[in-house]
């Protein structure tokens, strides 16, 4: 798999560590599923990894999914019906909302969140890079 990447946390609750093992100590603890992680290193079955305020450690793969998840970024994101500025508005999205990534076109990607689907700009998300094009 490339890095870097984005994947998300699986489990409730993982421990970051300062290093790729079990004998390296624990420097902090993501209690948030589902929430969007940057892969910059692997080393076995380790991944050092980023969260979207750059705080990073190593973590356990089974920790982590290849679903992807964003984290919106802005105070607020209009989901749109159509990836285009004018287009209805489905929902709006707060600060720290997390949402599953369904596909994503240059500028734009299509989310889902509380039951809610729409488009929202690349821009306003973290967890998907900007050339990423994916159906």
């Amino acid at each position: 798999m490339p890095i870097p990447r984005y994947v998300s946390l699986k489990a409730s609750e993982g421990n970051v560590r300062r290093g790729p093992s079990l004998t390296h100590r624990i420097d902090w603890i993501l209690k948030l599923r589902n929430m969007p992680l940057q892969v910059v290193a692997e080393h076995g079955h380790w991944r050092k990894v980023l969260d979207f305020e750059g705080a990073g450690g190593w973590i356990h793969y089974s920790l982590l999914s290849g679903g992807r998840t964003v984290m919106i970024m802005q105070d607020y994101v209009d989901l749109r019906n159509q990836p285009v500025d004018e287009s209805l508005v489905t929902a709006r999205l707060e600060r720290n909302v997390l949402a599953q990534l369904l596909s994503c076109k240059p500028n734009w990607c299509r989310l889902s969140s509380a039951g809610y689907k729409g488009w929202a700009p690349k821009t306003a998300l973290w967890g998907v890079t900007k050339t990423e094009v994916f159906d």
